[in-house]
Protein backbone atom coordinates (compact mmCIF):
# COMPACT_ATOMS: atom_id res chain seq x y z
CA UNK A 1 0.00 0.00 0.00
CA UNK A 2 1.32 3.46 -1.08
CA UNK A 3 2.60 5.95 1.80
CA UNK A 4 0.06 8.37 2.72
CA UNK A 5 2.07 11.42 1.38
CA UNK A 6 0.62 14.25 3.78
CA UNK A 7 1.51 13.77 7.23
CA UNK A 8 -1.44 15.60 8.76
CA UNK A 9 -4.01 12.83 6.76
CA UNK A 10 -2.87 9.98 9.10
CA UNK A 11 -3.89 11.56 12.84
CA UNK A 12 -7.18 13.56 11.00
CA UNK A 13 -8.99 10.81 9.05
CA UNK A 14 -9.02 8.06 11.60
CA UNK A 15 -10.16 10.13 14.64
CA UNK A 16 -13.43 11.51 12.13
CA UNK A 17 -14.53 8.39 11.04
CA UNK A 18 -14.03 6.74 14.58
CA UNK A 19 -16.21 9.91 16.03
CA UNK A 20 -18.89 9.09 12.76
CA UNK A 21 -18.57 5.61 13.89
CA UNK A 22 -19.68 6.22 17.49
CA UNK A 23 -22.33 9.06 16.62
CA UNK A 24 -23.95 6.28 13.83
CA UNK A 25 -23.71 3.66 16.82
CA UNK A 26 -25.59 5.55 19.13
CA UNK A 27 -28.59 7.24 16.89
CA UNK A 28 -29.24 3.87 15.68
CA UNK A 29 -29.07 1.44 18.72
CA UNK A 30 -28.78 4.09 21.42
CA UNK A 31 -25.76 3.29 23.86
CA UNK A 32 -23.88 0.14 23.58
CA UNK A 33 -24.77 -0.85 26.72
CA UNK A 34 -28.29 0.19 26.85
CA UNK A 35 -28.17 2.59 29.49
CA UNK A 36 -29.76 5.67 28.28
CA UNK A 37 -27.88 8.88 29.54
CA UNK A 38 -25.75 7.02 31.92
CA UNK A 39 -22.72 6.72 29.41
CA UNK A 40 -18.74 7.63 29.99
CA UNK A 41 -17.94 10.44 28.77
CA UNK A 42 -14.83 9.02 26.65
CA UNK A 43 -12.82 12.75 26.64
CA UNK A 44 -11.43 11.72 29.81
CA UNK A 45 -11.87 8.41 31.24
CA UNK A 46 -12.67 8.45 34.91
CA UNK A 47 -9.92 5.64 35.85
CA UNK A 48 -8.00 8.84 37.62
CA UNK A 49 -10.27 9.62 40.30
CA UNK A 50 -9.04 12.98 41.57
CA UNK A 51 -10.22 16.49 42.92
CA UNK A 52 -11.38 18.97 40.63
CA UNK A 53 -8.06 20.36 39.06
CA UNK A 54 -7.18 23.73 40.43
CA UNK A 55 -7.04 26.71 37.98
CA UNK A 56 -3.82 27.48 38.93
CA UNK A 57 -1.09 25.81 38.36
CA UNK A 58 1.05 23.99 41.13
CA UNK A 59 4.35 25.78 41.84
CA UNK A 60 7.34 25.46 39.96
CA UNK A 61 4.65 24.00 37.38
CA UNK A 62 4.96 24.94 33.90
CA UNK A 63 1.26 24.68 32.04
CA UNK A 64 0.69 25.52 28.54
CA UNK A 65 -1.95 28.66 28.32
CA UNK A 66 -5.57 27.62 28.53
CA UNK A 67 -4.59 23.92 28.61
CA UNK A 68 -6.84 22.56 31.30
CA UNK A 69 -6.75 19.12 29.57
CA UNK A 70 -2.88 19.01 30.51
CA UNK A 71 -3.46 20.91 34.60
CA UNK A 72 -6.20 17.83 34.74
CA UNK A 73 -3.27 15.03 33.96
CA UNK A 74 -0.67 17.34 36.05
CA UNK A 75 -3.05 17.35 39.00
CA UNK A 76 -3.25 13.24 39.14
CA UNK A 77 -3.37 12.48 42.98
CA UNK A 78 -1.60 9.22 42.51
CA UNK A 79 2.38 8.50 42.91
CA UNK A 80 4.46 9.63 40.49
CA UNK A 81 8.29 10.44 40.07
CA UNK A 82 9.95 13.06 40.45
CA UNK A 83 8.09 16.61 40.45
CA UNK A 84 7.87 17.95 37.27
CA UNK A 85 10.97 19.94 35.93
CA UNK A 86 10.15 23.97 34.93
CA UNK A 87 11.00 23.29 31.39
CA UNK A 88 9.88 19.89 30.23
CA UNK A 89 9.83 19.91 27.24
CA UNK A 90 13.44 20.35 26.24
CA UNK A 91 14.38 16.94 27.09
CA UNK A 92 13.67 13.09 26.76
CA UNK A 93 11.18 12.07 29.63
CA UNK A 94 11.89 9.34 31.61
CA UNK A 95 9.66 6.67 32.75
CA UNK A 96 9.32 7.74 36.44
CA UNK A 97 7.46 10.58 34.74
CA UNK A 98 5.61 8.91 32.25
CA UNK A 99 3.49 6.55 34.54
CA UNK A 100 2.01 6.66 37.84
CA UNK A 101 0.21 4.25 39.93
CA UNK A 102 -1.59 3.55 43.32
CA UNK A 103 -1.65 0.39 45.10
CA UNK A 104 -4.62 -1.33 45.48
CA UNK A 105 -3.59 -3.96 48.30
CA UNK A 106 -3.02 -7.53 48.27
CA UNK A 107 -0.20 -7.45 45.76
CA UNK A 108 -1.84 -5.45 42.85
CA UNK A 109 -1.10 -2.41 41.70
CA UNK A 110 -2.96 0.09 39.03
CA UNK A 111 -0.54 1.71 36.68
CA UNK A 112 -1.73 4.09 33.86
CA UNK A 113 0.26 6.62 31.09
CA UNK A 114 -0.19 10.01 32.90
CA UNK A 115 0.41 12.11 29.32
CA UNK A 116 -1.95 10.05 27.57
CA UNK A 117 -5.21 11.78 27.56
CA UNK A 118 -7.82 9.65 25.93
CA UNK A 119 -10.43 7.65 26.03
CA UNK A 120 -8.44 4.42 24.85
CA UNK A 121 -5.68 4.92 27.48
CA UNK A 122 -5.72 1.64 28.91
CA UNK A 123 -5.64 0.07 32.53
CA UNK A 124 -2.04 -1.96 33.23
CA UNK A 125 -2.25 -4.21 36.02
CA UNK A 126 0.83 -5.21 38.25
CA UNK A 127 0.08 -8.50 39.95
CA UNK A 128 2.90 -9.89 42.14
CA UNK A 129 3.34 -13.24 43.14
CA UNK A 130 5.25 -15.47 45.71
CA UNK A 131 7.53 -16.99 42.61
CA UNK A 132 6.57 -15.00 39.94
CA UNK A 133 5.36 -11.21 39.20
CA UNK A 134 2.66 -10.80 36.11
CA UNK A 135 2.08 -7.43 33.86
CA UNK A 136 -1.77 -7.40 32.13
CA UNK A 137 -1.48 -5.04 29.68
CA UNK A 138 1.52 -2.77 28.94
CA UNK A 139 -0.21 0.68 27.17
CA UNK A 140 1.55 2.46 24.45
CA UNK A 141 4.97 1.29 25.34
CA UNK A 142 6.38 5.11 24.64
CA UNK A 143 8.07 5.10 28.05
CA UNK A 144 10.37 1.99 28.94
CA UNK A 145 7.73 -0.07 31.45
CA UNK A 146 10.11 -2.42 33.21
CA UNK A 147 12.15 0.31 34.08
CA UNK A 148 9.12 2.06 35.95
CA UNK A 149 8.41 -0.97 37.59
CA UNK A 150 12.42 -1.42 38.82
CA UNK A 151 12.79 2.43 39.37
CA UNK A 152 9.84 3.00 41.18
CA UNK A 153 10.22 0.22 43.59
CA UNK A 154 7.00 -2.10 43.05
CA UNK A 155 8.83 -5.00 42.03
CA UNK A 156 11.31 -4.45 45.45
CA UNK A 157 9.72 -6.12 48.68
CA UNK A 158 9.28 -4.15 51.59
CA UNK A 159 12.82 -5.10 53.70
CA UNK A 160 14.55 -7.13 50.91
CA UNK A 161 17.87 -5.76 49.71
CA UNK A 162 18.25 -3.80 46.55
CA UNK A 163 20.42 -6.81 45.26
CA UNK A 164 18.03 -9.42 46.43
CA UNK A 165 17.09 -11.94 43.40
CA UNK A 166 14.63 -10.66 41.29
CA UNK A 167 11.34 -13.04 40.70
CA UNK A 168 10.55 -13.41 36.67
CA UNK A 169 8.40 -11.05 34.88
CA UNK A 170 5.74 -11.67 32.38
CA UNK A 171 3.90 -9.32 30.33
CA UNK A 172 0.05 -10.90 29.25
CA UNK A 173 -1.47 -9.48 26.88
CA UNK A 174 -5.31 -9.40 27.77
CA UNK A 175 -5.48 -8.79 23.61
CA UNK A 176 -2.83 -6.91 21.08
CA UNK A 177 -4.72 -3.57 20.49
CA UNK A 178 -2.45 -1.19 20.04
CA UNK A 179 -3.26 0.92 23.10
CA UNK A 180 -2.70 -2.89 25.54
CA UNK A 181 0.20 -3.69 23.61
CA UNK A 182 2.39 -1.36 22.48
CA UNK A 183 4.98 -1.60 25.33
CA UNK A 184 5.15 -5.42 25.12
CA UNK A 185 8.47 -5.48 22.85
CA UNK A 186 10.12 -4.13 26.03
CA UNK A 187 9.73 -7.69 27.72
CA UNK A 188 11.57 -10.38 27.90
CA UNK A 189 8.42 -12.46 28.29
CA UNK A 190 5.36 -11.98 26.62
CA UNK A 191 1.90 -14.18 26.59
CA UNK A 192 -0.96 -13.70 24.03
CA UNK A 193 -3.45 -15.87 22.96
CA UNK A 194 -2.81 -17.66 19.98
CA UNK A 195 -6.03 -16.06 18.00
CA UNK A 196 -3.73 -13.23 17.85
CA UNK A 197 -0.60 -14.62 18.43
CA UNK A 198 0.58 -14.39 15.11
CA UNK A 199 -0.59 -10.61 14.48
CA UNK A 200 1.91 -9.69 17.30
CA UNK A 201 4.56 -11.87 16.05
CA UNK A 202 4.41 -10.04 12.26
CA UNK A 203 3.93 -6.58 13.80
CA UNK A 204 0.33 -6.44 12.18
CA UNK A 205 -1.25 -2.65 13.04
CA UNK A 206 -4.68 -3.16 11.27
CA UNK A 207 -5.42 -6.10 13.70
CA UNK A 208 -3.50 -4.16 15.90
CA UNK A 209 -6.36 -0.94 15.11
CA UNK A 210 -3.51 0.89 15.46
CA UNK A 211 -4.37 5.20 15.37
CA UNK A 212 -2.93 7.65 17.75
CA UNK A 213 -3.39 11.46 17.19
CA UNK A 214 -0.52 14.18 18.67
CA UNK A 215 -3.87 15.92 20.49
CA UNK A 216 -4.33 12.66 22.91
CA UNK A 217 -0.47 12.54 24.03
CA UNK A 218 -0.35 16.48 26.14
CA UNK A 219 3.50 16.32 26.28
CA UNK A 220 5.48 14.80 23.84
CA UNK A 221 7.78 11.93 25.42
CA UNK A 222 10.96 12.80 23.48
CA UNK A 223 11.77 16.17 21.39
CA UNK A 224 10.06 15.73 18.01
CA UNK A 225 7.72 12.75 18.92
CA UNK A 226 4.83 12.99 16.75
CA UNK A 227 1.76 10.44 16.60
CA UNK A 228 2.54 9.46 12.91
CA UNK A 229 5.67 7.73 13.94
CA UNK A 230 3.91 5.43 16.16
CA UNK A 231 3.43 1.56 15.57
CA UNK A 232 2.81 -1.46 17.63
CA UNK A 233 6.17 -3.13 16.96
CA UNK A 234 6.14 -6.94 16.03
CA UNK A 235 7.05 -9.33 19.22
CA UNK A 236 7.29 -12.81 19.38
CA UNK A 237 5.53 -14.52 21.96
CA UNK A 238 7.40 -16.88 24.34
CA UNK A 239 4.21 -18.35 25.78
CA UNK A 240 0.82 -19.03 23.79
CA UNK A 241 -2.35 -19.21 25.99
CA UNK A 242 -5.51 -20.67 25.25
CA UNK A 243 -8.58 -21.04 27.50
CA UNK A 244 -8.36 -22.72 30.85
CA UNK A 245 -4.39 -22.33 30.85
CA UNK A 246 -3.06 -21.52 34.54
CA UNK A 247 -0.61 -18.84 35.15
CA UNK A 248 1.42 -19.74 38.45
CA UNK A 249 2.64 -17.36 40.51
CA UNK A 250 3.35 -18.95 43.58
CA UNK A 251 0.61 -18.09 46.18
CA UNK A 252 -2.09 -17.16 43.69
CA UNK A 253 -3.03 -18.38 40.10
CA UNK A 254 -4.38 -16.70 37.11
CA UNK A 255 -7.08 -18.88 34.88
CA UNK A 256 -7.29 -18.01 31.20
CA UNK A 257 -10.82 -17.18 30.12
CA UNK A 258 -10.84 -16.55 26.46
CA UNK A 259 -13.87 -14.19 25.56
CA UNK A 260 -13.70 -13.42 22.32
CA UNK A 261 -16.34 -10.56 20.71
CA UNK A 262 -14.24 -7.40 21.34
CA UNK A 263 -11.57 -9.23 19.49
CA UNK A 264 -10.89 -12.49 17.90
CA UNK A 265 -8.00 -13.39 21.32
CA UNK A 266 -9.59 -11.12 23.82
CA UNK A 267 -8.87 -12.87 27.30
CA UNK A 268 -9.57 -12.44 31.15
CA UNK A 269 -7.75 -13.53 33.83
CA UNK A 270 -9.48 -14.71 37.08
CA UNK A 271 -8.20 -14.68 40.16
CA UNK A 272 -10.78 -17.70 41.58
CA UNK A 273 -9.38 -17.65 45.16
CA UNK A 274 -9.83 -14.01 45.55
CA UNK A 275 -12.98 -13.54 42.97
CA UNK A 276 -10.87 -10.99 41.30
CA UNK A 277 -11.60 -10.72 37.26
CA UNK A 278 -8.69 -8.85 34.99
CA UNK A 279 -11.22 -8.33 32.17
CA UNK A 280 -8.98 -6.26 29.50
CA UNK A 281 -11.51 -4.73 26.95
CA UNK A 282 -13.82 -7.98 27.19
CA UNK A 283 -15.83 -5.60 29.56
CA UNK A 284 -15.79 -2.20 31.50
CA UNK A 285 -18.38 0.07 32.41
CA UNK A 286 -18.63 2.12 29.14
CA UNK A 287 -19.50 1.48 25.92
CA UNK A 288 -18.17 -1.83 24.83
CA UNK A 289 -16.77 -1.89 21.47
CA UNK A 290 -17.47 -4.52 18.61
CA UNK A 291 -17.21 -2.59 15.28
CA UNK A 292 -13.78 -3.08 15.22
CA UNK A 293 -11.93 -5.57 12.64
CA UNK A 294 -11.94 -9.02 14.24
CA UNK A 295 -15.13 -7.95 16.35
CA UNK A 296 -18.11 -10.53 16.19
CA UNK A 297 -20.98 -9.48 18.01
CA UNK A 298 -22.21 -13.62 18.39
CA UNK A 299 -18.85 -13.89 20.25
CA UNK A 300 -18.97 -11.59 22.32
CA UNK A 301 -22.81 -12.36 23.22
CA UNK A 302 -21.55 -15.47 24.21
CA UNK A 303 -19.17 -14.36 26.27
CA UNK A 304 -21.08 -11.90 28.14
CA UNK A 305 -23.03 -15.20 29.40
CA UNK A 306 -20.17 -16.53 30.67
CA UNK A 307 -19.51 -13.53 32.37
CA UNK A 308 -23.29 -13.15 33.94
CA UNK A 309 -22.40 -17.30 34.93
CA UNK A 310 -19.34 -16.31 36.94
CA UNK A 311 -21.44 -13.73 38.61
CA UNK A 312 -24.80 -16.34 39.22
CA UNK A 313 -22.07 -18.59 40.86
CA UNK A 314 -20.47 -16.30 42.78
CA UNK A 315 -17.15 -16.26 41.30
CA UNK A 316 -16.15 -12.92 40.78
CA UNK A 317 -16.63 -9.90 43.01
CA UNK A 318 -14.50 -7.53 41.80
CA UNK A 319 -13.66 -6.30 38.26
CA UNK A 320 -10.38 -4.68 37.26
CA UNK A 321 -10.76 -3.53 33.70
CA UNK A 322 -8.85 -2.49 31.00
CA UNK A 323 -10.35 1.12 30.62
CA UNK A 324 -11.74 3.37 33.25
CA UNK A 325 -12.76 2.66 37.03
CA UNK A 326 -13.02 -0.89 38.89
CA UNK A 327 -16.29 -2.24 39.45
CA UNK A 328 -18.67 -5.09 41.39
CA UNK A 329 -20.44 -8.27 40.30
CA UNK A 330 -23.92 -6.74 40.30
CA UNK A 331 -22.26 -4.08 37.67
CA UNK A 332 -20.72 -6.65 35.73
CA UNK A 333 -24.23 -8.37 35.99
CA UNK A 334 -25.98 -5.63 34.20
CA UNK A 335 -23.31 -4.91 31.70
CA UNK A 336 -23.12 -8.45 30.17
CA UNK A 337 -26.78 -8.10 30.27
CA UNK A 338 -27.31 -4.87 28.47
CA UNK A 339 -25.20 -6.34 25.55
CA UNK A 340 -27.19 -9.04 25.24
CA UNK A 341 -30.61 -7.53 24.88
CA UNK A 342 -29.49 -5.20 22.73
CA UNK A 343 -27.71 -7.60 20.57
CA UNK A 344 -30.29 -7.57 17.78
CA UNK A 345 -30.78 -7.26 14.30
CA UNK A 346 -30.78 -3.20 14.46
CA UNK A 347 -27.40 -3.19 16.45
CA UNK A 348 -25.83 -5.94 13.65
CA UNK A 349 -26.81 -3.34 10.90
CA UNK A 350 -25.38 -0.39 12.62
CA UNK A 351 -22.06 -2.34 13.89
CA UNK A 352 -22.00 -3.51 9.95
CA UNK A 353 -21.56 -0.20 8.55
CA UNK A 354 -19.61 0.87 11.60
CA UNK A 355 -16.83 -1.97 11.05
CA UNK A 356 -16.79 -1.00 7.50
CA UNK A 357 -15.70 2.42 8.35
CA UNK A 358 -13.49 1.91 10.60
CA UNK A 359 -11.95 -0.89 8.80
CA UNK A 360 -11.43 1.30 5.38
CA UNK A 361 -9.82 3.78 7.99
CA UNK A 362 -7.31 1.43 9.10
CA UNK A 363 -5.91 -0.05 6.11
CA UNK A 364 -5.39 3.49 5.00
CA UNK A 365 -3.67 4.20 7.83
CA UNK A 366 -1.95 1.00 8.49
CA UNK A 367 -0.20 -1.21 5.83
CA UNK A 368 -1.41 -4.32 6.63
CA UNK A 369 1.25 -6.87 6.29
CA UNK A 370 0.31 -10.30 4.55
CA UNK A 371 0.65 -13.62 6.71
Amino acid sequence: MPRVSAPLQRPALLPWLLRYCGSLGCSLCALRTGRSGDSVDASYPRSLPHPRPSLAPPPGLRVVRGSLRQRRVRDCPWEAHPPLPAAPLLSSMSALEWYAHKSLGDGIFWIQERFYESGNRANIWLVRGSEQDVVIDTGLGLRSLPEYLYSSGLLQDSGAKEDAGRRPLLAVATHVHFDHSGGLYQFDQVAVHRAEAEALARGDNFETVTWLSDSEVVRAPSPGWRARQFRVQAVQPTLILQDGDVINLGDRQLTVMHMPGHSRGSICLHDKDRKVLFSGDVVYDGSLIDWLPYSRISDYVGTCERLIELVDSGLVEKVLPGHFNTFGAERLFRLASNYISKAGICHKVSTFAMRSLASLALRVTNSRTSP
